[in-house]
């Protein structure tokens, strides 16, 4: 995770980077992605492509970029990108 954030140039901000190689974070927030799409190409445990903001330990906002065509997200992460998530903690104020 350290090397990942070294890339992303996330230094010690405000973001922390967390790793879940067992997926307990993964399916204790409902959030593996079971499509069968994903699970049929060996990708088993994967996680939903998901943003959190929380405040003090209590969940302000939870976003998830999925559609019907696309369980990953990667057509339209948009709901997951800063943009999104900077609206959801001025909404959240």
């Amino acid at each position: 995770m350290q090397a990942w954030a070294k890339d992303q140039k996330t230094g010690l901000g405000m973001i922390q980077m967390m790793a879940d190689p067992a997926g307990d974070l993964t399916k204790a927030l409902d959030m593996e992605l079971t499509h069968p799409g994903p699970i049929s190409k060996g990708l088993y445990g994967r996680c939903k492509r998901f943003a959190i903001y929380a405040q003090n330990g209590t969940i302000k906002a939870v976003h998830v970029s999925e559609g019907p065509d696309d369980p990953a997200g990667d057509a339209d992460p948009s709901q997951t990108l800063p943009d999104a998530m900077l609206k959801a903690i001025e909404e959240s104020k």
